[in-house]
């Protein structure tokens, strides 16, 4: 998947500019993000699309030193399920965050 990166937005689009695949966030501060959408086509779930799209975005903000927190329920399960894995990113206050997912 060949992946674009906008303001407050990382996501895939086919040949047909379908989105295949999107995570959205917001500045919570200067230099904390919250992830607050996730997205999949349903012609890719089931293929750890997700996964290997949160593990992109991780990579993205820790080359801009961001701590992360998520409202995005798939996003928030992510992050306490590889806690160990990025827990100097992951912001205090994960398991405080009201979760509701933006539709639409």
């Amino acid at each position: 998947m060949n992946w674009l990166y906008e303001e407050n937005r990382i996501y895939s689009v086919n040949d047909d500019n379908d989105l295949l695949a999107e995570t959205t966030y917001v500045f919570k501060t200067k230099n904390e993000v919250i992830i607050d959408h996730t997205y999949v086509n349903p012609i890719l779930r089931n293929q750890g699309i997700a996964n290997k799209m949160l593990v992109l975005v991780m990579d993205h903000f820790k080359t801009k030193e961001y701590r992360v927190s998520a409202t995005c329920s798939y996003a928030n399960a992510w992050l306490k399920k590889h806690h160990e894995e990025y827990k100097d990113m992951i912001s205090d206050g994960l398991s405080d965050e009201m979760i509701a997912c933006k539709i639409g």
